[in-house]
């Protein structure tokens, strides 16, 4: 909401409530080692309509309603990630405190920071938004040529004025003699739209967006919503840090607990005020707090007013980071991470509390800070352990070979060898790999892995000896049709039932009607309603196949003779 006063602008804005709104689409990624992908799609009903290849995630629609499919996923072998592609949507929340201009730039102590380091044009802050006003005199001087990956063009015009608001906050032009000053006042802005006309972002636009903004060389992204789980977006913020960047996202402005954990990747910053009270949601997710209220900022449309909320929160801190990125370009993100929260003013239970997070930003003493940084590296290797299987272990079938990596840095990728063979590697931890045993001849075989840390340090586990046995398995599953029963006689709808079980388990059964395939079912209860109003009488063939997860197949048919009067 925009109102309109003599020589002001007052703008509402806040972080993105939880999620509102689904794409009808799922995020789906395979484990590493699973080949044939396409097929494996085919089989399960789904199509590929995106990708995010940097991620090896895809974007698929199925058939079957879109909790089913998840359902069988979630419990298929080679599934690392199965979600729904979520929308989220920016919240407009009321603020009627003023604290006056730009308050929150004396309280973190931002004047004594520009001292050090007023940020520079190679430190690039993406705002992953609803676009920015280009044309706003503010911040065009900083502005770099972005994408709109809701329309897939170059037009980032700002729909919305989110966008332009939280640009100004991280790094509008400063000391101009007009409009406002920001905290990274030298930095450039990459407008990264990814969102549609109504303020929705989908989680696979915000993870284009993070891969985009990385491979572009930002160093900071501000995702101004409030990202409550999502591991297609966990996975996007791990490929920006290891491109050497960090990302920052809203707390939320409900004010309500919120359980989700804390999130390696992404920095997630709660709101205060100018009295340092904490403002917005709040649990163990929250990294840091920073001011949220009454923060005067560039609009939409070349003019300059009061916003409120953590969408806030999130660009002043990303811009403090630019900051400390631009001070010691040495660091390394998990280290300006450190520095920020390490310097940070410890307000509300002494040391971490779920409100503030680890405390509000101080700006002068994490820029003092950062010049007086060791630089990164290290000789210590990442330490490596293949926690399943146990050595010596026998295994059939399809298994998860599970890998722990941990490093005084942050582990860059994990790969595992299968025979002295580089098998698969992930890059997102719980570092997880799919084996089919059955692709490897029956007998001994070798398992090892290897985690590299960001140094490129190379840690290697103890190899693990297993041994193959899977039995050659040619028999088909059984079926059984319970209802209807042969030779009975229906009429109208009819629900048709049937019973399949196998020793290696059922991937699928399909329901036939005189030969024409009428449905899929992928889990229990295996039942299919044939609505048979408009059927002619007369005797018709009800066909039941049930697939093993091997490719073996099995048909139970009966004949019922329809009643319809036609």
């Amino acid at each position: 909401m925009i109102v309109s006063l003599p020589c002001l602008a007052i703008m509402l804005f806040a972080a993105v409530t939880p999620v509102t709104g689904s794409s009808e689409t799922l995020l789906v990624r395979f484990k590493p080692g699973v080949n044939d992908i396409s097929r494996v799609l085919t089989s399960l009903r789904l199509e590929a309509v995106d990708k995010i290849p940097e991620l090896s995630i895809l974007v698929v629609r199925t058939s079957i309603p879109l909790q089913d499919a998840e359902s069988v996923l979630l419990r298929d072998p080679r599934i690392d990630l199965v979600e729904e592609n979520l929308l989220v949507a920016p919240s407009q929340v009321p603020n009627d405190q003023y604290y006056g201009f730009q308050w929150h730039l004396k309280k973190i102590g931002a004047p004594d920071a520009w001292n050090v380091s007023q940020g520079d044009s190679n430190t690039v802050i993406a705002v992953l938004d609803s676009g920015v006003d280009s044309s706003h005199a503010d911040l065009a001087p900083r502005l770099l040529s972005g994408w709109n990956f809701y329309d897939n063009n170059n037009d980032t015009t700002d729909l919305t004025g989110h966008g332009t608001a939280v640009a100004g906050v991280a790094a509008a032009v400063t000391n101009n003699s007009i409009g406002i000053a920001s905290i990274a006042w030298q930095s450039s802005l990459l407008p990264v739209r990814v969102t549609g006309p109504s303020g929705y972002a989908s989680y696979s636009m915000l993870s284009q967006g993070l891969v985009y903004a990385a491979e572009r060389g930002a160093k900071v992204a501000v995702v101004s919503f409030g990202i409550y789980g999502g591991s297609a977006l966990s996975s996007a913020a791990k490929y920006f840090m290891d491109k050497g960047g960090l990302v920052f996202a809203a707390g939320g402005n409900t004010g309500a607990y919120v359980s989700d954990p804390d999130n390696l990747y992404i920095i997630s910053v709660a709101g205060t005020t100018s009295d340092d009270i904490s403002w917005g949601s709040y649990g163990p997710y929250i990294d840091l707090s920073a001011p949220c209220s009454a923060i005067y900022t560039t609009l939409k449309g070349g003019g300059y007013g009061n916003v409120g909320g953590t969408s806030f929160s999130a660009p002043l801190t990303a811009g403090l980071a630019a900051l400390v990125f631009s001070a010691n370009k040495s660091l390394t993100p998990v280290q300006v991470e450190r520095i920020l929260e390490s310097t940070a003013a410890d307000l509300g239970d002494p040391g971490y509390d779920q409100h503030y997070g680890w405390g509000r930003i101080n700006a002068s003493y994490a820029l003092r800070t950062a010049v007086g940084s060791p630089p990164p590296g290290g000789p210590t290797p990442p330490e490596v352990t293949i926690q399943y299987p146990n050595n010596g272990t026998t295994v059939s079938g399809d298994i998860t070979i599970n890998v722990t990596a941990t490093d005084n840095v942050t582990v860059s990728k994990v790969e595992a060898y299968l025979d002295g063979q580089l098998f698969a590697n992930d890059t997102v931890s719980p570092y997880e790999f799919y084996w089919n045993t059955a692709s490897c001849s029956n007998g001994n075989h070798t398992l090892m892995a290897r985690a590299y840390d960001q140094a490129n340090n190379v840690g290697q586990s103890n190899p693990i000896a297993v041994t193959v046995s899977n039995a050659v398995d040619n028999v088909p599953p059984t079926v059984i049709i319970d209802s209807p029963s042969n030779g009975s006689q229906v009429s109208r709808s009819i629900k048709i039932v049937a019973s399949a079980n196998d020793a290696y388990g059922i991937s699928k059964v399909e329901f036939y009607i005189d030969g024409v395939l009428k449905s899929t079912v992928f889990a229990t209860p295996y039942a299919y309603s044939w609505n048979s109003k408009s059927v002619k009488s007369g005797w018709h063939t009800i066909s039941v196949r049930a697939y093993d997860i091997l490719g073996n197949s099995a048909e139970a048919t009966v004949r019922v003779y329809m009643r319809n009067g036609k």
